[in-house]
């Protein structure tokens, strides 16, 4: 087996972007590791507990941990996945900077101290409308993704027009974010659309394996593991929404 020219690479993305369908896609490669959110502070604990490994101090990302989700992330050959949220990549930043006795002269040199040689491909949706509906129903249902458990507390969807504001508000605020920080770390990321991978995302799948440099092992074909979710409830409420903006 060739040796990656890569470590790592993360999905920079915000909610409801397609970015479960897309990580999916590229574990069901074998050889682009196996993104998730393992960063998330929501999940800390239970991957910690899950790989022994201690938390760090006030239950930041340590540099163990780190090293544990690198080993849970990657295919055989080496390579490191991750899922990084936008509301999750400073508090990586900032827990890395705490973890390393001299500071890194930048947040892309801090990265490339604990995932080596990384890429980044940045997930979008262009539909703003779109996401902020899917996201509300998610909020209001606790279903975001089939298989998973739906915890208590949940609501029938209805349309709430000042939710949907504000959700498409910290949509743009974490694009522009993205975008700011991609400038700042002088990083060009592969761009995908959500768009583009819900029409044909077997085709948008191999494209960013095409930047990654990795190819697929003879006979292995990738696997559309989920499916759209959006009915004619989205549908109502992006018209609705629409039409009153």
């Amino acid at each position: 087996m060739a040796r990656p020219q890569l470590d790592s690479w993360l999905l920079c993305a915000t909610p409801r972007s397609g970015s479960t369908l897309l990580c999916g896609l590229l574990e069901s490669s074998g050889v682009a590791g196996r993104p998730a959110s393992y960063f998330n502070r929501r999940g800390l604990h239970d991957y910690s507990t899950s790989w022994q490994v201690s938390e760090g101090a006030g239950g930041r990302i340590s540099a163990a941990y780190v090293r544990a989700a690198r080993t849970a992330g990657s295919t055989p050959n080496g390579v490191f996945g991750g899922r990084l949220m936008a509301e999750s990549r400073p508090e990586l930043i900032a827990d890395l900077t705490t973890e390393d006795d001299r500071p890194a002269p930048s947040d892309l040199e801090l990265l490339r101290l604990h995932f080596g040689r990384i890429r980044f491909v940045h997930l979008r949706r262009l539909d703003v409308v779109a996401q902020a509906v899917s996201w509300a129903k998610s909020l209001q249902t606790h279903f975001w993704h089939p298989g998973e458990q739906v915890e208590p507390g949940a609501e029938a969807p209805h349309y709430d027009e000042e939710l949907l504001g504000r959700l498409v508000e910290t949509v743009e605020q974490f694009e522009a974010g993205w975008n700011r920080w991609f400038t700042e770390q002088r990083i060009t990321p592969f761009e995908v659309t959500y768009e583009q991978l819900a029409a044909d995302p077997l085709f948008v799948a191999h494209e960013v394996l095409d930047f990654l440099d990795l190819e697929l092992d003879e006979g292995r074909r990738l696997v559309v593991r989920d499916r759209q979710q959006a009915d004619h409830v989205n549908a109502r409420w992006i018209e609705t929404f629409k039409s009153r903006s």
